[in-house]
């Protein structure tokens, strides 16, 4: 009460001390509504200056972290108006044949779902109210997240602040400025929606039933592979319907046959030369793919792999390209002027807690 009182009159360190318990899961929720990392710090950072702004008029009929999902909440409905939803490749159009069509080239402007880092949770674990529907691990899968950015903006608040992070109807209601009868009802159309897009069984689930040593050597496996530039071994790993993307170019392929096109006109075509670290990225296991650069005399950043698992073969791999490394040569750079060199990569992968080169 005393540090509340405080940033009441003023105190900005008290301030600071009272929201920063909560900084950690208002940032996954606003990566929850929003699909994007960068989306998300602009919308936290937004909504921790209103409710700065706003604290004096705060009089405690409501907690203060449902307070402050209020305000996140409703800047990121404000967020949503002004920008075109986010999606996944395998969404954005048919699958590619790399032999005929080639890799095609990025999409500039910003419609990718984007990855999200696992550290960036802090200690959400499980549940966050008995009455979630949803681990708040799962709630971050690329599945989940995608299935989300297809909701009618309210809608979406209202799932994740149910099914996500278990707030009452009432609760609800009141942070969107309804009813509680029309909050039910578009819950329950969310619900139908999200429940047609979401696997039956979510990542989380997969990663239990296989546990860690078996985890272990599907990843470590498929990034040998990779390192070897073994095309029947990294097809061996694949379910028969595997997709994969690689976003932010709008080609991707399904099938064992169009995959391996992909893989021997592309990455494991000789022209490449690979290096792979584990990680975690939105509650996946993952690889992160360093490619080796002549003139820097060292493996720079290339792409996150998130492995999407069914049983022990990999469903999906969707590679997220760091777009500063996609080439030693400098005339490919030309068809990303939108990224600075080098930088972006290098800040793409500390975020994940990776090196941002290998020497």
């Amino acid at each position: 009460m005393e540090l509340l009182t405080a940033a009441q009159q003023g105190d900005e360190t008290a301030f600071g001390s009272l929201i920063d318990p909560f900084r950690g899961e208002l940032h996954a929720h606003c990566y929850r509504m929003l699909g994007s990392v960068h989306d998300a710090e602009d919308a936290l950072q937004e909504a921790t200056l209103r409710a700065w702004r706003g604290l004096a008029r705060f009089e405690g009929r409501s907690s203060l972290r449902s307070w402050l999902y209020t305000i996140a909440t409703n800047t990121c409905l404000n967020h949503i108006a002004r920008r075109p939803k986010r999606v996944m490749p395998l969404e954005y159009g048919p699958s590619w044949d790399a032999t005929k069509d080639g890799m095609g080239e990025p999409l500039i402007e910003s419609v990718w779902v984007e990855p999200y880092p696992d550290e960036a949770l802090g200690v959400e674990e499980g549940l966050a109210a008995p009455e979630a529907r949803y681990e708040r691990r799962e709630s971050v899968e690329l599945a989940f997240i995608a299935a989300v950015q297809h909701l009618p903006a309210t809608q979406r608040a209202v799932l994740i602040l149910r099914d996500v992070l278990g707030f009452s109807a009432r609760e609800v209601a009141e942070s969107l400025d309804t009813t509680v009868a029309s909050a039910n009802s578009a819950l329950q159309r969310a619900r139908k929606t999200v429940d047609e897009r979401f696997p039956e069984q979510s990542q989380q689930a997969t990663l239990r039933s296989l546990g860690d040593q078996k985890l272990r050597v599907v990843v470590e496996g498929y990034m040998d592979a990779m390192h070897r530039g073994d095309v029947d071994a990294v097809v061996s790993m694949l379910a028969e319907d595997a997709a994969w993307s690689m976003p932010p170019l709008a080609a991707w392929f399904r099938g064992l046959e169009r995959i391996r096109g992909f893989l021997v006109t592309g990455p494991l075509s000789g022209e490449f030369r690979w290096r792979h670290l584990p990680a975690h990225v939105n509650g996946q296991a993952t690889s992160a793919a360093y490619s080796w650069v002549e003139t820097e005399q060292a493996w720079l950043p290339f792409a996150l792999d998130v492995l999407t698992l069914e049983g022990d073969r990999i469903k999906a791999i969707t590679s997220f390209i760091s777009r500063a490394a996609l080439s030693r040569e400098p005339e490919y750079y030309e068809r990303f002027p939108d990224q600075p060199r080098d930088l972006d990569s290098a800040a793409a992968f500390e975020r994940f807690g990776l090196p941002s080169r290998l020497d």
